[in-house]
């Protein structure tokens, strides 16, 4: 049984991917002479998602790109997504680009020949038109700071909005914090002694700015507070 048996809509697999994409300050970068982690070495084109990465000069990416004929390695990226509130299995999911980079520039330029985005539930292969043509979650840039406002401030919105949750999810529940939001809803983590579970708060129409975020945020906990309060 769901949250009042509402059907949640939730971001396609290429939004979700570009979302990622839009929100990654690191990447992971795995070539024929090895693996690496980049910190704020790449940037992400906001119109098709291009990736283009400036590599330390002591980097694997650089030696690579040395051994690599005509200076283009094949490379496969690795983006993760973490969520931004303190909780047990942080990353929500990751994302895998694979293809040559081509120097262009001072930088490298990514020409992706697979994207695979792996979820908690599944793993996806997305189609790189998609992946060009969709744009990020309007909300993807500011989630870190609406999450951890909402953890950190507002402990109580959290609770009450538990009781838009079947009775039968919550058994067991020792802690409810903000795991991820989006246009089109929110999702709690249900944490319990061992183990957790995440439960998805779908709002009524998608919020494509802050300010409508806001006054859905504000419908969900009048519709909580119209519901008797349930115990754990």
């Amino acid at each position: 049984m769901g949250v009042r048996q509402i059907a949640a809509a939730v971001p396609t697999a290429a939004a979700r991917a570009r979302s990622v994409l839009a929100a990654a300050w690191t990447c992971g970068v795995t070539t024929d002479v090895g693996q690496d982690d980049l910190v704020g070495a790449h940037r992400v084109a906001t119109e098709d998602g291009t990736v283009r990465i400036s590599p330390p000069p002591d980097s694997v990416l650089a030696a690579a790109v040395l051994c690599a004929p005509h200076g283009r390695p094949t490379t496969l990226l690795e983006f993760a997504d973490a969520a931004p509130v303190p909780v047990r299995d942080r990353v929500r999911a990751r994302l895998w680009l694979s293809g040559e980079l081509v120097p262009d520039g001072e930088e490298l330029l990514l020409i992706p020949e697979r994207a695979v985005l792996q979820t908690r539930s599944e793993r996806i292969g997305i189609d790189l038109d998609d992946l060009a043509t969709t744009a990020p979650d309007p909300l993807a840039l500011a989630e870190p700071r609406l999450l951890t406002h909402l953890a950190e401030a507002h402990p109580e919105a959290v609770e009450q909005l538990t009781r838009l949750i079947a009775p039968d999810s919550l058994h067991g529940v020792v802690r409810v914090q903000p795991l991820a939001v989006d246009r089109h809803g929110l999702t709690l983590r249900l944490e319990r002694t061992r183990g957790q579970a995440d439960v998805r708060i779908p709002f009524h129409t998608p919020a494509d700015d802050l300010g409508s975020l806001t006054e859905r945020m504000h419908c969900l906990l009048a519709s909580a507070q119209s519901v008797t309060r349930r115990m754990r």
